[in-house]
């Protein structure tokens, strides 16, 4: 593997692990401030990004060494409105920045799966970014999200909120393959 999107796969490891932990933590949050569905919501989008790290992670399967990663994320948690705003934020980051410049990375260097990796968190996350901005509006006014059941997808982290389809959009993965949230 090239060491460019070896590094990058490193980093976008990095990054959705500490965002899965993130997440999970603003549930709790969420839960306590009385936003159940938005505690739902967060443990939902949790898992998605658990599976884009061990995605990327299984890439990674050549190395032994340690290394030192990087990974842009917000910090500062608060309260629910404060949490979804660091959320959105993360989200965009990697909607606009991060996982275009790997993805492009990944094509040039002929790293296919890598490509496929990232692919799949960059169409994941742009859900992600929808629904947290979704729930921030609601929270804003003192509500919780009116969001039913909520879907990913075990093999690429795709995130919906409503009916499962037959088909994952991003992998193709049938929706016996979505956990429910």
């Amino acid at each position: 593997m090239r060491i460019t999107t070896q590094e990058n796969l490193m980093s976008a490891f990095a990054g959705e692990s500490q965002a899965h932990i993130r997440y999970l933590h603003f549930a709790d949050v969420a839960e306590k401030e009385g936003f159940p569905n938005v505690a739902r919501l967060f443990r939902a989008v949790a898992f998605s990004e658990q599976v884009h790290a061990i995605n990327h992670f299984k890439l990674l399967r050549h190395l032994k060494d340690g290394f030192l990663t990087v990974a842009h994320a917000p910090f500062g948690p608060g309260n629910t409105s404060k949490n979804l705003e660091l959320a959105i934020m993360g989200e965009e980051y990697e909607i606009e920045e991060m996982y275009p410049v790997y993805l492009e990375v990944a094509k040039f260097q002929g790293e296919k799966r890598a490509e496929m990796s990232f692919k799949w968190a960059l169409e994941s996350e742009k859900k992600h970014a929808e629904l947290y901005k979704k729930a921030k509006e609601f929270v804003d006014s003192g509500k919780d999200a009116p969001f039913d059941k909520i879907y990913v997808c075990k093999i690429c982290g795709y995130t919906v909120k409503g009916e499962v389809p037959e088909r994952c959009p991003i992998c193709g993965a049938p929706r016996d393959r979505f956990k429910e949230f």
